[in-house]
C-alpha cells in the first residue's frame, strides 16, 4: 500500500480515531458525489477535523492530521440521501489540499502509529481512569457513565484507541491525542487529562453545582 496518494476528503467536526466505527448522514450535494464516485476510487476516504467554520458550504478551517476510512454500510435513499457507517483504519496528514470540486480532495500520506510496547498496567490504570470520569460526568448529568467493559478480544492498540474514543473530551484534546504518535505518550496524554476532568467534576459535585463547562 502506498504510503502518499490522493483520497477524497470529509471534513467533519469530530475527531476520529483508528478502529472505530462512525455514522455518517450525508445529504449535501458534494459529499453525495463523493458517496458515488467511491466504486470508481480505492473505496476510501480521509476524515480531518474542521477547526473552524461548518462542515456545509465549505469555506472551513481542517486539521492536517486525520484518519483514512472505509465503508462497511452504506444506504442510500431515493432522494440521494446516503446513511453510512464507516471504519478507521489509520492516521493520515495532509500534505497539500487539491481540488475543492466537486468535493475536497488532498495529497496525504499514511502515518500509521507506532505499536503499544508498554506494559499492561499503564493500560488498565487509564481504562480505569476513563471509566471514573464518566461515572463522576454522568453524576453531574454531562455524560452517560461507560456501562461496559474494552473487549478483551481486542489488541492493545486496538484498546488504547477505543479509549481515546471514550474518553469525555474536548474536541482540541482529542485531536492532540490524534496527533500524538507514539502509544504510550498518548495514553499517559489521556490518562491525564481525564484525571483532570475528573478532578473539575468532583469538584462540582461537592459544590453542589451541577454545571460542567
Amino acid at each position: 500500500m502506498e504510503d502518499v496518494v490522493i483520497l477524497p476528503m470529509f471534513p467533519l467536526s469530530a475527531v476520529v480515531f483508528p478502529g472505530t466505527l462512525l455514522p455518517l448522514h450525508v445529504f449535501e450535494p458534494r459529499y453525495r458525489q463523493l458517496v458515488e464516485n467511491l466504486d470508481s476510487t480505492s473505496g476510501r476516504f480521509g476524515i480531518v477535523l474542521i477547526t473552524r467554520g461548518s462542515e456545509v458550504g465549505g469555506g472551513d478551517q481542517r486539521s492536517i492530521v486525520g484518519v483514512e476510512v472505509e465503508v462497511e454500510y452504506l444506504s442510500t435513499s431515493a432522494d440521494g440521501r446516503s446513511m453510512m457507517v464507516v471504519r478507521a483504519l489509520e492516521r493520515l496528514e495532509v500534505l497539500s489540499w487539491l481540488d475543492e470540486a466537486p468535493y475536497p480532495t488532498a495529497l496525504v500520506k499514511r502515518t500509521p502509529s507506532e505499536p503499544y510496547c508498554a506494559d499492561e498496567g499503564l493500560l488498565k490504570q487509564t481504562m480505569a481512569v476513563v471509566r471514573r470520569t464518566r461515572a463522576l460526568l454522568s453524576e453531574v448529568g454531562d455524560t452517560p457513565a461507560l456501562c461496559h467493559d474494552i473487549d478483551e478480544s481486542w489488541s492493545q492498540d486496538e484498546a488504547a484507541w477505543q479509549l481515546c474514543s471514550l474518553a469525555p473530551l474536548s474536541l482540541y484534546d482529542a485531536q492532540r491525542l490524534l496527533e500524538t504518535s507514539d502509544p504510550t505518550e498518548r495514553l499517559r496524554l489521556l490518562r491525564d487529562s481525564c484525571e483532570a476532568i475528573s478532578q473539575m467534576a468532583i469538584a462540582l459535585l461537592e459544590s453542589g453545582d451541577a454545571t460542567f463547562e
